[in-house]
């Protein structure tokens, strides 16, 4: 699985998101309350931007009239045509069993440890002939 640093901590901050692209990809960066979530940005109905959409929390009902609102802030409308996502998981619950947006492995790493890389900076041996500098591929 390959690492690909999107955001600093402070530029998504508490109930906030952020659209990253990732090798193409779009993505959707959450912050819930200090936890970070990545979803596809994509509805999977007709491709409308989910980092657009709405926040929301779940309406759950015991009876018709009776209904109390849970997971305030955990669920993202699609802009285009109302579908809604779990923020963490990706699943639809517009359609539970069949349908989701790809969920991503999101959390936070310190700055020390970003800066140790994987980076590596590609080198190449350097010699010289004749007053020509030669780099050898």
């Amino acid at each position: 699985m390959d690492r690909h640093v999107v955001a600093k901590v402070e530029d998504v901050p508490p109930g906030g998101r952020k659209l990253v692209t990732v090798r193409g990809r779009p993505i959707a960066v959450f912050n819930l309350q200090g936890e970070f979530f990545a979803i596809g940005d994509k509805c999977p109905h007709e491709s409308g931007s989910l980092c657009q959409g709405r926040i929301v929390g779940l309406a759950e009902a015991d009876l018709p009239g009776e209904y109390r609102l849970s997971r305030q802030g955990e669920f993202v409308k699609c802009p285009w045509h109302g579908w809604e996502f779990d923020i963490r998981t990706g699943q639809s619950w517009c359609d539970p069993t069949g349908t989701r947006v790809r969920a991503y492995d999101a959390h936070v790493e310190p700055g020390a440890e970003i800066a140790k890389g994987p980076y590596v900076a590609e080198t190449f041996k350097v010699t010289v002939e004749d007053e020509y500098v030669v780099i050898n591929l």
